[in-house]
């Protein structure tokens, strides 16, 4: 099933739902298992699923980027929600990223949800159009992660 895009839902948000034939804890894992995460998105310094843990994301460019975050909510195999905060940016944005896990089936429909965007705000607006396309191909690695497996 093709990932879905409903971006007119809420302007001010990247909305990306997909599904995924693995379990919810599989996905899960995925999710928080630093090594995992490295293959599919970026590796995380600190980082364990747990509320208040604050952990850096290195971003793969020249020079090396970093953000930072903060866990926000983990319910195992349901939930992962952090704060993102991109300090490449002259005046950083603090943004949410929230994963929501729902079974269906015999796999996982996986909803990513990135909010706190100032649409009126044309750098936001760019910044939030550009994370929707990142995190449509991000996605797509993470299905190759288990292709893989």
């Amino acid at each position: 099933m093709p990932m879905i895009a409903d971006s007119e839902l809420n302007p001010a948000a990247v909305e990306i739902g997909s599904f995924f034939p693995q379990s919810p804890d599989t996905i899960w894992r995925a999710l928080t298992d630093p090594d995992l995460l490295e293959r599919w998105m970026m590796r995380p310094t600190g980082f364990a699923a747990s509320v208040g843990t604050q952990f850096i994301f290195a971003i793969p460019t020249q020079p090396t980027g970093e953000i930072a975050c903060e866990v926000l909510a983990a319910r195992p195999g349901e939930q992962l929600k952090f704060s993102w905060v991109d300090l490449r940016a002259e005046d950083p944005a603090r943004w949410i990223v929230d994963w929501m896990l729902h079974p269906q089936g015999r796999g996982t429909r996986l909803l990513l949800t990135q909010t706190g965007f100032d649409i009126e705000d044309r750098r936001q607006k760019m910044a939030r159009d550009a994370l929707e396309r990142g995190w449509k191909v991000t996605l797509s690695r993470l299905r190759d992660v288990f292709d893989e497996s």
